[in-house]
């Protein structure tokens, strides 16, 4: 079974009760990129922006903001 790496926008925007504006606002990251991520239409993110999601919302554990998910081939 082939892996694949899932950004948990909506999952920390909802748990942290905060629009996709205001994650872009506090991480300097794109509105536009952020909403692909979110919406699965971006399958990759950079280590750049990981890390401002991560100084942002102050994150310690990477995986709050991606994970590793089983796909059917």
């Amino acid at each position: 079974m082939a892996k694949r790496v899932v950004v948990k926008i909506e999952k920390l925007t909802k748990g942290r009760k905060i629009s996709l504006r205001e994650l872009s606002r506090l991480s300097d990251v794109r509105h536009a990129a952020l909403s692909e991520l979110a919406n699965g239409k971006r399958e990759s993110i950079s280590f750049a922006h990981i890390e401002r999601i991560a100084e942002a919302l102050n994150i310690r554990d990477i995986r709050e903001i991606i994970d590793i998910m089983d796909t059917e081939e």
